[in-house]
Parts: structure tokens; sequence; C-alpha cells
């Protein structure tokens, strides 16, 4: 409806797919406060610039195609730059204790713990399919990759994830 022209089915977007976008450009960027000034980021250029949907995927696979171009900018940006303050790392720090606000559940804060040391297309493979929802098609889509490159990307990220939990004190039974 909104890129139809009406406006208030953008409120009904920013609702609906807010927080998924979110958990999603965190596991980009590390940082749900920094995902969460991507996902203001995608929600505006969504509102002002009203970006051509072509219909040739879902329209939740191409929001969040957008949120991943503009994570991959930022992530550009900032590798630009030679050094933390003090004051940023103490901010990371922080948004880990707003990250475990959203994951309430002990066995999902141990999952995500594990996820995080994963490498980052690990985490965002396993985050659109198993958390999102996204088919492998869906995934592929967003992530730029073939359907089978994502396959076997699905594969690697869950065996590295199992490896994860093991270490974490999770039983080979439990996983």
């Amino acid at each position: 409806r909104f890129l139809d022209g009406d406006d208030n089915g953008f409120v009904e977007i920013v609702r609906d797919y807010k927080d998924g976008l979110i958990l999603y450009l965190n596991s980009f960027v590390g940082s749900i406060s920094i995902a969460e000034e991507l996902a203001e980021d995608t929600f505006v250029k969504l509102g002002i610039k009203k970006p051509h949907f072509s219909e040739k995927s879902s329209f939740r696979t191409w929001l969040y195609t957008i949120g991943r171009n503009i994570a991959v900018d930022y992530i550009r940006k900032q590798s630009k730059l030679d050094t933390v303050s003090i004051n940023e790392y103490a901010e990371l720090a922080d948004a880990e204790s707003l990250e475990r606000s959203y994951i309430q559940e002990e066995r999902k804060i141990i999952i995500h713990k594990a996820m995080s040391k994963l490498k980052s297309e690990y985490r965002q493979v396993l985050w659109l399919i198993y958390f999102e929802g996204f088919s492998s098609r869906e995934a592929a889509k967003i992530m730029k990759k073939s359907t089978h490159n994502i396959e076997t990307l699905t594969y690697r990220a869950r065996q590295s994830l199992k490896s994860e939990l093991i270490k974490g004190g999770f039983n080979n039974e439990d996983i």
C-alpha cells in the first residue's frame, strides 16, 4: 500500500519489520545501537526515496537487501578509521547488555553468544534462514549469492555453530 501512495502503510512497514531488521543488521555490525541506526537509515531511504520494488522477490527480502546494502556501506566507511576510542569500546560493551534484553531465554543467549563467534557470513545466513524464516532462495538474493552457495554456507555455518556450542558446554545430544 505504501508503494502505491498510502502513507499509513509506511507505519505498518516499520512496525512489522523493525525488530527483525535490527537483529539482522546486528549480525553485520555487532552492535544493537548501530544496527538500530542502520535500520532507521533503511526506513528513511524507503520513505523518502521510495526505491522501485520490482516484485521479483517478497517485500521483506527486498527491504532486507536495502538494509544489507546500507550496512555494507557503513562497514566500508568504518574500515577507513584506524582506531577505536575507549568511549566507543564502552558503547560496544553496553550494546551487549541491550542485546540480552531482546533475547530473554537462557538457551537463546547461549546460542546467540556462540553465533557471535562465527564468521560474519555464517551469522548472516543462519539469522536469515533460521530466525527470520527466509528460504534459501530469498537468502541468496539478500546476500547476493547463488542458492547452491547459500546451501553450502548454511551447512558450514551449522557445523561451525555446533562446534561453538559444544565448546560452550552444550552436550552433543542437546544440539
